[in-house]
């Protein structure tokens, strides 16, 4: 599967996409670069509700591998939508070219980073890393996948989707120019945790929080007022993601004074009245002279 980026990730093409390895590289053939900004964090999140998802192809028992390839420094939190990939046992593999930023490279990536970690001067350099990064890839899997079959603890992941992983039925209430408040009905099965992700449609830092699975319902605060949201609810089992509900809607605007009136005149000085306006903790008066054939 593979999904481009820039100020707004899009998918090419699903892992289910394609069938034959002839397919593939005639769609990577086909590819047109998606020029812009470089926000690697909210790619990682894109990755995660949308690629990573049994409906986009990805099936539960079998080993999640990312491989971001970014040439320029992130422009929002990579790190913290790194982790949480990582946190679901997500291994990352970072590639930088050009103007990539090492540091965060080795931010992003999962350990050990001597072999998760490539950096180019350039593009048609990239090339003399397929040979390595395709062994290092297929080792990294088989390792992982025999340790998952030789261990004690049994994967009690359903590979089904549907109503017993999905949370449905999201209720949006009690906004506020700087809270929500949000609810959803529990999928069949109970998860091990929900991950709530939420940030401006515009573009932003994606936030984030974790919730048990006995929780149906959270209070997002801090939120920067008159601004469209997108929320995200997604249910965690083990190391693997179900299904994300999905919302959508706008903080109110900040409440402004009303009702201005201007009272006891004198030659140089004036009383300015108003309605409070809710919320507020002070007032920025400003005064100055009206220009020449305006109204006094």
């Amino acid at each position: 599967g593979l999904s481009q980026y820039s100020s707004d990730p899009r998918t090419e093409w699903d892992l289910s996409a394609f069938s034959t390895r002839e397919q593939v590289l005639e769609a990577v053939r086909s590819l047109r670069y998606k020029g812009g900004n470089t926000f690697t964090g909210l790619a990682l999140t894109h990755v995660l509700e949308q690629n990573l998802k049994p409906d986009a192809g990805a099936r539960l028992e079998a080993e999640k591998l990312v491989i971001l390839l970014t040439d320029g420094k992130s422009q929002d939190d990579a790190n913290l939508a790194a982790q949480t990939l990582k946190n679901l046992g997500i291994e990352i593999f970072a590639i930088g070219v050009k103007n990539a930023d090492e540091a965060e490279l080795r931010q992003v990536a999962s350990e050990p980073l001597e072999l998760t970690v490539y950096n180019v001067l350039d593009f048609p350099l990239l090339s003399s890393l397929v040979g390595k990064l395709t062994r290092v890839l297929c080792t990294r899997i088989k390792e992982r996948s025999h340790k998952e079959s030789t261990g004690s603890a049994v994967k009690d992941t359903p590979v089904n989707t549907g109503p017993q992983l999905s949370p449905t039925d999201l209720k949006i209430s009690a906004v506020t120019s700087k809270s929500m408040h949000l609810a959803w009905s529990p999928p069949l099965r109970p998860p091990k945790k929900y991950r709530v992700v939420y940030y401006p449609s515009k573009g932003g830092t994606p936030k984030e929080v974790f919730l048990e699975g006995a929780v149906s319902s959270v209070q997002l605060s801090n939120l920067t007022s008159h601004t469209e949201y997108l929320v995200s609810v997604i249910p965690v089992y083990g190391a693997a993601a179900g299904d994300a509900l999905r919302g959508v809607t706008s903080t109110l605007p900040l409440s402004p004074p009303r009702s201005l009136r201007v009272s006891e005149l004198s030659h140089n000085s004036l009383r300015l009245s108003w309605k409070a306006a809710q919320g507020a903790t002070h007032y920025l008066v400003l005064c100055s002279a009206a220009p020449d054939g305006a109204e006094d």
